[in-house]
C-alpha cells in the first residue's frame, strides 16, 4: 500500500519533538512493507525531505520571513498574536490545497489519511479530486472542542469532513462521543501510544518503598489548567490535615507554575511538594519507579479543553506503578477504575485524596492495580497492538469494493 499522511505539522530534524508517536508509528508502517509519505507545510521556507526514511512534501504558503503559523506552536495560539497570523490561514489552505492537487496528480496513493480535519479535510477533498484514493480522517477532540466553544459555525465543515470519509477514526471513545454529536457516522477508536523504554527491576528497597505506600505522589505533565494540579494540591493538603505525611513530586513546567507554588504556600503544604521542572528522561524514569502512585487529576478547562488520551499514564503503567486519574476525556480509556487504576470526578480534591489515601492503606490494592495496569497497557496499548489496527483498518479499506 501507498499512504499519504496529511498533517499540519512534522518533525524538520532529529532534536524536533513533533508528534513523535506519529513518526514512530510510519516508521512501523515501513517496516511491515508499506510506502508511507507525509505531506505537511514548510516552516520558513523548508524545503521537501527525507527524514527518518520517510519523505516529506512541504508546501509553501507565505514569504519565508513570516512563514512560521506551524511548528513552534498551534496555529490557533499563534493566530492570537497579531492580524498578520489571522490572515495567514487563508494563504495557508490555499496553497496546501493546490500542492497537494499537484501531488497526487504525480503520484497515486492508495490511502489519503488527514489528520487534524481542521483545516485539513479540505486537502484531503483536493487530493481525491487529482486523483481516486481512500480517504481516512482522524480525528484528536481538540479541534471539536475548539468549534464547540468558539467557532461554532464551522460544526457544520466537521461534519461534512466526517460523512466524505471512507473511514473516521477518533483517539478515544470521549472523542468519538463528541464527533457523533456532530455527524451520524461509523466511527472506530483507535488510540496513539507511546515508545516506552524496556524497564529494568527495580532495587529491592525502592521496590518495597514505592509499593507499600511510603513513595512519593508523582504528577508529571505541562503546568496548564486542564491538567488539574490545583485539585492535586488541594487533596495532598487535605491527607496532612487528616495526619497523613504525603510528599508530592510535580514534573514538568508551564504558565501555571507561579499560581501553584503560591497555592501550595498558601495550603501549608509547600514543604511536601517539590517542583521539578523539566528533568531528563532517566530521571523521569527513575521518578515513575519509586512512586508509590502516579496521578493525572485533569479537568476540563475554560475553553472546555480536557485530556485527550494521557500518554503518561502508559509511561507510569510501564513501571507497574498504580495510577489515579480523572474520570474525564480519553482517560477511562486507559485506566478501568478498580482493575487497572482508580478513577475519580474531575475536580474533586476529597474524593482525589480519598483514593490516594486507600491506596497508601492497601498496599496489596495498589500492586494489584500496577500489575494490571502494566498488563493492560502491553495487551491494548503496545506498539505492535496499535499497528496491527491501523495495518486492519488500511488493508480492509483498500480491498474494499469501491
Amino acid at each position: 500500500m501507498r499512504i499519504l499522511h496529511v498533517v499540519t505539522a512534522f518533525p524538520r530534524t532529529p532534536d524536533d519533538v513533533i508528534v513523535p508517536w506519529l513518526v514512530e508509528l510510519l516508521k512501523r508502517l515501513q517496516v511491515a512493507g508499506h510506502d508511507v509519505e507525509v505531506f505537511t507545510s514548510s516552516y520558513r521556507g523548508a524545503p521537501d525531505q527525507v527524514f527518518a526514511g520517510i519523505p516529506v512534501h512541504r508546501f509553501r504558503y507565505f514569504p519565508r520571513r513570516w512563514e512560521n503559523l506551524t511548528h513552534e506552536e498551534a496555529a490557533p495560539d499563534r493566530m492570537k498574536r497579531s492580524w498578520l497570523y489571522r490572515l495567514m490561514p487563508a494563504c495557508f489552505v490555499g496553497a496546501g490545497m493546490a500542492a497537494i492537487w499537484r501531488l497526487c496528480r504525480r503520484n497515486r496513493y492508495d490511502v489519503i489519511h488527514v489528520h487534524w480535519p481542521l483545516p485539513l479535510a479540505l486537502f484531503g477533498w483536493a487530493a481525491q479530486c487529482a486523483r481516486p484514493a481512500r480517504l481516512v480522517t482522524t480525528f484528536y477532540g481538540v479541534e471539536l472542542r475548539w468549534v464547540k466553544g468558539a467557532l461554532p459555525f464551522l460544526k457544520g465543515f466537521l461534519a461534512w469532513a466526517a460523512r466524505r470519509s471512507d473511514r473516521v477514526v477518533a483517539i478515544s471513545n470521549y472523542t468519538a462521543g463528541e464527533l457523533r454529536e456532530l455527524a451520524d457516522v461509523s466511527i472506530e477508536v483507535i488510540p496513539y501510544t507511546t515508545s516506552l523504554p524496556e524497564v529494568a527491576p527495580a532495587p529491592a528497597p525502592t521496590l518495597s518503598e514505592a509499593r507499600d505506600g511510603t513513595g512519593p505522589v508523582l504528577f508529571v505533565g505541562r503546568l496548564v489548567e486542564r491538567k488539574g494540579v490545583a485539585h492535586l494540591l488541594a487533596a495532598i493538603a487535605r491527607l496532612a490535615a487528616s495526619g497523613g505525611r504525603p510528599r508530592l513530586e510535580i514534573v514538568g513546567d508551564g504558565p501555571e507554575r507561579p499560581a501553584l507554588e503560591a497555592l501550595a504556600e498558601r495550603l501549608g503544604v509547600a514543604g511536601r511538594v517539590v517542583f521539578r521542572g523539566q528533568i531528563p528522561p532517566a530521571e523521569l524514569q527513575a521518578s515513575y519507579a519509586r512512586a508509590a502512585v502516579c496521578v493525572l487529576p485533569s479537568v476540563l478547562d475554560a475553553r472546555g479543553d480536557t485530556e485527550g488520551l494521557g500518554v503518561v499514564l502508559l509511561e507510569a503503567m510501564n513501571h507497574g506503578t498504580p495510577v489515579v486519574a480523572s474520570r474525564v476525556g480519553g482517560i477511562p480509556d486507559i485506566v478501568e477504575d478498580g482493575v487497572s487504576g482508580l478513577l475519580v470526578p474531575p475536580g474533586d480534591a476529597d474524593a482525589l485524596a480519598a483514593a490516594l489515601q486507600r491506596l497508601r492503606d492497601d498496599p496489596a490494592l495498589a500492586r494489584r492495580l500496577g500489575e494490571a495496569g502494566r498488563h493492560r497497557l502491553h495487551a491494548q496499548f503496545s506498539w505492535p497492538a496499535i499497528v496491527q489496527r491501523w495495518l486492519d483498518l488500511y488493508t480492509g479499506l483498500v480491498t474494499r469494493p469501491r
